[in-house]
């Protein structure tokens, strides 16, 4: 199957409409004060996302509540999201919770759509599409348990888990009010992590095949997390380029130095290695390709490490600046190392991918 990997004027119109929305309302100084503890503006760029631009409902079918786009759409999203570094639960919520539900009758996933509810799939951020995955067991449709690490817990009103039955895991909602949400001081706080407790909490079965559905999810999420990854080097690509434009030592602008050209060279190759790599995965996504696998495998794998490195060079190359609270690039290092383990690490997904393509997945 060939896939047209060009951007869509849909997803051009996209970017740009998100980008500035984003430039009003996620400075980094906002993203910075999660760090201290302030999360004041999650909630309301949330509700701008959700209720102004509709695109909680991008993965959801029309006669189902949603928007009825594709994957390619979503990525757009994400990588708008990573150029800001954005604290908002798209990623857990939108993406990997609302597939899971994909499968599954009643109103949530139309809730969730129209940004009225939000939800959350217990499992470990660092749980890749083929991990073994966390199952509760209950009583009389109550659940007990705790789940460690998980993602966008803290922002959901909804809660997705395993639950054990005799014919296997089912996939079952809980309200978040029912149980012990803990928040774990993260690496990136501008996506924190949360353990959550259930104990004797009660559960609503919704479908019987939940592992299936499950990784579904996490699969989307695997896809699509390379966009954000991609968007977070491209913004360090390019505040680099514009710092190194007017940046001067010795009388010259440090851009014109022949090392740096080189230095910045590989990283732009980098970088556009990276887009392209994130780009086949969505699209393979989208149209349901048989090398999806594959795909998200090469950019989980190459995406995760593009994005460190390139924040890392955004800092160094920056100067003293860059090592400074005030200069945002430690945000998109914080989240470009957290992105790191999200999922599956880089080595995890080269080990399966070597066995998708008969490679030796030791070396």
């Amino acid at each position: 199957m060939s896939l047209d990997l060009l951007p869509s004027d849909v997803e051009t119109d996209l970017r740009a409409t998100l980008r500035q929305l984003l430039t009003e309302r996620c400075e980094p100084g906002a993203v910075a004060a999660s760090y201290d503890g302030d999360r004041s503006v999650v909630a309301p760029l949330w509700r701008s996302l959700t209720g102004e631009l509709g695109l909680a409902g991008l993965l959801v079918p029309e006669d189902r509540g949603g928007a009825g786009a594709s994957a390619r759409e979503a990525a757009a999203v994400l990588e708008e999201l990573g150029r800001a570094v954005a604290p908002v639960p798209y990623l857990t919520s939108a993406v990997v919770a609302t597939t899971a539900l994909l499968g599954t009758d009643g109103d949530l996933l139309a809730e969730l759509a129209a940004g009225e509810r939000t939800a959350a799939l217990l499992v470990p951020l660092s749980t890749a599409p083929d991990d073994p995955l966390p199952v509760l067991a209950g009583v009389e449709g109550r659940l007990s348990g705790t789940v460690t690490s998980v993602a966008g817990a803290l922002d959901a009103d909804t809660l997705l888990v395993l639950v054990a039955t005799d014919a296997g895991p089912a996939l079952g909602v809980v309200d978040a009010a029912a149980v012990t949400v803990a928040p774990v001081i993260s690496l990136d706080m501008s996506r924190q992590l949360a353990d959550v407790t259930l104990a004797d909490a009660p559960v609503r079965l919704v479908l019987d095949d939940g592992e299936r559905a499950v990784r579904r999810g996490l699969l989307a999420g695997a896809a699509l997390l390379p966009a954000e990854q991609a968007g977070v080097a491209r913004w360090c690509l390019e505040e680099t380029l514009a710092y190194l434009k007017v940046r001067t030592q010795f009388g010259r602008v440090v851009g014109g130095f022949q090392a740096l050209k080189h230095r910045f060279a590989d990283l732009y190759a980098e970088v556009e290695s990276a887009s392209a790599a994130a780009t086949y995965a969505a699209a393979a996504l989208a149209a349901g390709d048989p090398d999806l696998q594959v795909a998200v495998h090469v950019a989980q794998s190459y995406c995760s490490d593009a994005a460190v490195h390139a924040a890392e060079e955004a800092i160094q190359l920056h100067g003293g600046i860059g090592m400074t609270w005030e200069h945002p690039a430690h945000l998109y290092l914080k989240r470009a190392k957290a992105d790191q383990i999200a999922l599956g690490t880089p080595g995890a997904h080269r080990s399966r991918l070597a066995t998708l393509v008969d490679l030796p997945s030791d070396g």
